[in-house]
């Protein structure tokens, strides 16, 4: 079992045809389950229906977005409206079985709504604000995520949440894929970005134990940060490895998964 997350910049130029290929073969010799990000794309979209949005600093460094009830209406219109048809249309296109999913569905991702969340403003100084609906996951509908995989189908999960009272509940992409693939059980999870992989000091870390992961949490980038974050969440939730690499190059899943491009990271030895 494999999970792949799907990032934003790939949805929004459009999935390449090397991508596609190289996700068909790799179905055709392993599970896949698909979740995807989209979040400048509901930044956009959401500003053109004039509503600014708003991003807030956690304490450990963390920009996210804050997600009033307006605000988590549009990014549940975008993601699972716009965002996971289209991706759904792209792969029926090469052939693959491809069945579109929000959390809401079948509660697929259950979350608590954070009552309060602690930011930082502008001058550094701490700060305790409503939470909005941004959610905490907390479970994963593994039986209908295997009742789809067993009678062939490859499910493409948009990141959202149904809340403890059915409320839409926005949930991190890269967490919501650390969840389903430690959930799954899934032997590797493959988030697929931008840039060859992690960056430090201009350079290309290629591997890296738990430990050294988590040593890494809050000196990294604005975007890798959450996939770093993602990657512990996975490795201590049991899949063997993480891997993020670049969604631009040529085969990525199956180089990623050989080893010759991206940054690995794997639990401690021993």
């Amino acid at each position: 079992m494999i999970t792949v997350k799907v990032g934003g910049d790939m949805v929004k130029k459009g999935l390449d045809p090397s991508f596609l290929l190289d996700l068909k073969e790799l179905a055709e010799r392993d599970r896949v389950v698909i979740v995807h990000g989209g979040g400048d794309i509901v930044t956009e979209i959401a500003e053109k229906l004039g509503k600014p949005q708003v991003f807030v600093k956690s304490p450990s460094g963390i920009t996210s977005r804050y997600t009033d009830r307006e605000t988590v209406e549009i990014y549940t219109m975008v993601m699972s409206g716009m965002i996971n048809s289209k991706l759904v249309a792209e792969l029926r296109r090469v052939g693959l079985n491809a069945v579109g999913l929000s959390g809401i569905d079948g509660a697929l991702i259950r979350a608590r709504r954070k009552k309060r969340i602690i930011i930082v403003d502008e001058r550094g100084r701490r700060r305790i604000i409503d939470g909005g609906f941004t959610g905490r996951i907390v479970e994963v509908n593994v039986h209908l995520l295997e009742l789809l995989i067993e009678g062939g189908y490859i499910p493409v999960v948009s990141p959202i949440a149904i809340g403890e009272e059915n409320e839409f509940l926005n949930v991190d992409s890269d967490r919501a894929a650390a969840n389903v693939a430690a959930q799954l059980k899934a032997e590797k999870i493959i988030f697929l970005t931008d840039v060859e992989g992690l960056m430090l000091e201009g350079r290309l870390v290629k591997k890296l134990d738990l430990s050294e992961a988590e040593s890494l949490l809050g000196k990294v980038g604005a975007g890798m940060d959450k996939k770093l974050l993602a990657s512990v969440e996975a490795i201590k939730g049991g899949v063997r490895e993480a891997l993020i690499t670049s969604g631009f190059i040529d085969k990525p899943l199956t180089k990623a998964i050989k080893h010759r491009v991206g940054t690995v990271i794997t639990a401690d030895q021993p």
